[in-house]
């Protein structure tokens, strides 16, 4: 009855584990280091658990006996202890070695970077940084991962406030980002998908919805999504997408926010120059459609209690000129 319980709640864990943003469904080779590792102690410890589950059993189970008081016994009992601790130190050091051999793959990727980003961390959002030879190639991508299939990506780490720490499950462990310092590792995604992921340090009240998003695909797709974001902003193609667009400019909007090609050029909020292609807005918190947009821009602080973007009091057509402009932009 013992092992069937154990049995079913190592069965409920794993159901619980499967999917996407976990550490045992690894889509890249530092995530498989870590998810092996992870199994390697689940098995191991499982089974000394299961075994010292056993010998108490046992020991509750059984009636003393006359003989348990002779010499013999006594020699046998420590025999028993100084295999049982033998078998405790072998254990420890296989664990030792196990876990050394699978952390030198977390610190060395298995190919040349072909790609550095530095990873902004704001209380409560994320900014990607792609850096290129020209500063006119510059891109941002908040809260946006986009990486090539197969290629090992450098990761330049920072915060800009508080500690915050970047974990995506499925590609890499966690990696604290501290202000004033930058740390510096790397990821790579063998298989193509939308990877969730988050903040793994407590940095705030919306700790919890400091989510970002990461877009593996091959290389060509990645090429001409890199080639589309460092274009400018698309302009106004109707009446409405050019009311929208005077809207945010000449409103506060313009304070906060970044629309290459245009007068707003605030580094305090995110940039929105492709807003309209993200697949998700406030750091992961709500899909990116009309209508969770328009509840963001009205009042964001409904959605996420104590985020720095203050509530717009914008006519209905005003809000509505803006949706689309907003939307346009892709």
């Amino acid at each position: 009855m013992i092992v069937r319980a154990l049995l079913l709640v190592a069965a409920a864990a794993a159901a619980g584990c499967s999917g996407n943003q976990n550490v045992f469904n690894p889509a890249g080779p530092a995530a498989r280091d870590i998810a092996s590792l992870g199994w390697q102690l689940f098995i191991v410890c499982g089974a000394v658990y299961l075994l010292t589950l056993l010998a108490l059993a046992w020991a509750l189970a059984r009636r003393r006996v006359p003989s348990d008081d002779t010499v013999e016994t006594t020699a046998s009992l420590t025999r028993t202890v100084t295999i049982a601790t033998v078998l405790s130190i072998v254990i420890l050091i296989g664990i030792t070695i196990s876990s050394v051999v699978h952390g030198r793959g977390l610190t060395s990727p298995s190919g040349p970077g072909a790609i550095t980003v530095d990873a902004i961390g704001h209380q409560w959002w994320w900014e990607f940084q792609y850096r290129d030879l020209t500063p006119s190639d510059f891109v941002t991508s908040p809260n946006e991962l986009h990486i090539p299939v197969g290629v090992p990506i450098q990761i330049k780490a920072m915060s800009r406030d508080v500690i915050h720490s970047f974990w995506v499950p499925n590609l890499h462990g966690k990696r604290d980002l501290i202000p004033g310092q930058v740390t510096n590792f790397w990821i790579q995604a063998d298989t193509p998908g939308v990877y969730r992921g988050q903040c793994a340090e407590f940095c705030g009240h919306q700790h919890a919805n400091m989510a970002f998003t990461v877009v593996a695909e091959p290389m060509d797709k990645f090429q001409q999504w890199i080639r589309a974001q460092r274009q400018p902003a698309a302009e106004p193609v109707n009446a409405e997408q050019a009311r929208g667009q005077e809207v945010f400019l000449q409103g506060p909007c313009v304070m906060c926010h970044t629309i290459r090609g245009t007068s707003a050029g605030s580094r305090v909020g995110p940039e929105l120059t492709h807003v309209g292609s993200r697949l998700t807005i406030a750091a992961g918190t709500l899909p990116n459609t009309r209508g969770h947009l328009g509840g963001w821009v009205l009042d964001s602080q409904s959605v996420k209690p104590g985020n720095r973007m203050p509530p717009n009091a914008l006519t209905s057509d005003d809000l509505q000129a803006v949706l689309s402009y907003l939307r346009s932009l892709r």
